[in-house]
This record gives C-alpha cells, sequence and structure tokens, in this order.
C-alpha cells in the first residue's frame, strides 16, 4: 500500500532529527481540501489499536470508585466556584459520568467544560452500570481512542509517541484516516494531504496520489 510506504519513509527522516530529553508525541495533520466547514459535521471517536498514552480521567458519580478520580453528587456544589472549575478542566484529559448524574454534570460544569469540548459524552464517556470491570473497560478505551472534530480545514489529532515502534505508529494512522475517509462527503477528493510530526520536528508533508 503506497501510503503506509510514504509513512515509513516520513517516520525515517523524523528520526533523524535531534533527540529531545523526552518522549515526544506524535501528531497527524489531514488537510482537507473542496469542503463546507458549515455543512460538515464531523464529531466522532476513533478506536485505534495501539494505547496512545494514559489520559488522565475523571468521573462524575454517585459513590466513589478505587478505579478512577471521582467527583461525588455532593461535591458538586463546591464547584459554583469558578476558578475551581477551571483548574479541573485543565487537570484532566477527560470526563466520564454516571448516566443518572449526567443532568446536574451539564447544569454545573456544563459552561467550563462544553467550550473545552470535555463533557461527557454519549459516544464515550456515560456509563449507565457503574462497577469496577465497566470503569476499567471504559478507561482502556478512552486510552486508546482519538477524537475527530472538524472545526477548521485542517484536521490535528495526536496518534502516538515517539518510543512506540514505526509499525504501532503507522497502524493508527491508517485506522483513523480510513475512519476518516468513510465519514467525509468526497471521500479521498476532499484530502489534499497528510502530515506528520514530533513535538519539536518541522511536520513531514504525504501526497495522496
Amino acid at each position: 500500500m503506497e501510503l503506509k510506504e510514504e509513512l515509513k519513509k516520513a517516520l525515517l527522516e523524523l528520526r533523524k532529527e535531534e533527540k529531545r530529553k523526552f518522549d515526544q508525541t506524535v501528531d497527524l495533520f489531514v488537510n482537507l481540501q473542496k469542503i463546507d466547514l458549515k455543512k460538515t459535521q464531523l464529531n466522532f471517536f476513533v478506536s485505534v489499536p495501539y494505547k496512545i498514552k494514559e489520559k488522565k480521567i475523571c468521573a462524575f458519580l454517585e459513590v466513589k470508585n478505587k478505579n478512577v478520580d471521582t467527583i461525588v453528587k455532593s461535591d458538586f456544589k463546591k464547584y459554583s466556584d469558578k476558578k475551581l472549575i477551571k483548574k479541573l478542566a485543565r487537570d484532566y484529559d477527560f470526563f466520564i459520568a454516571q448516566a443518572s448524574v449526567m443532568p446536574l454534570v451539564a447544569t454545573t460544569f456544563g459552561r467550563a467544560l462544553g467550550p473545552t469540548g470535555k463533557m461527557p459524552s454519549p459516544q464515550l464517556g456515560i456509563l449507565m452500570n457503574v462497577d469496577d470491570k465497566s470503569i476499567l473497560e471504559l478507561k482502556e478505551k478512552i486510552n486508546s481512542s482519538v477524537k475527530i472534530k472538524l472545526k477548521e480545514a485542517s484536521i490535528k489529532v495526536a496518534i502516538g509517541k515517539e518510543s512506540m515502534k514505526d509499525e504501532e505508529l503507522i497502524e493508527n494512522i491508517l485506522t483513523v484516516y480510513n475512519a476518516l475517509l468513510k465519514n467525509l462527503p468526497r471521500n479521498k477528493e476532499n484530502i489534499k494531504n497528510i502530515e506528520i510530526k514530533f513535538t519539536m520536528t518541522k511536520p513531514q508533508k504525504i501526497r495522496l496520489k
């Protein structure tokens, strides 16, 4: 597959760059064309084969759970303090909620979490059953999921870490790319090119034939 070969070459080039003192994030950019951003609504999660990173997850639940940082219903009222809510939104990558507390989560935390795109969503984040197994499974799913949201003509997602094998990064990239193709109105015609980069490097551009 041509794209796979091009990705291999691009990663090879990126790995020639100066080593950094930290494990850089690998970012994927999919640049779009011939697309009406007002008419095309994309907002979905893609489950990738290899875990990208441990996300910091917080749960809104009826009772505390040892497997996840929990904010219980009785704690909600202290979050009427705007500073506390903003700090909460900064401290966590992802929020999940028990279905029964969701209306209260929306009224208490919606203003702060909504604009950051971190409100618990029915796609990946609302729990009907709150038991250890359900929470651990959901955490695993979140850690290997990528959110695709169309706001501008370029979609950027973190796809992995520099320390991962090239094959793993390529599998993750292809999974996201194929999911995106399925959701774009004109399929491949909507994709101008792809770029991949590490945190501190210039991007490697891949033109699609």
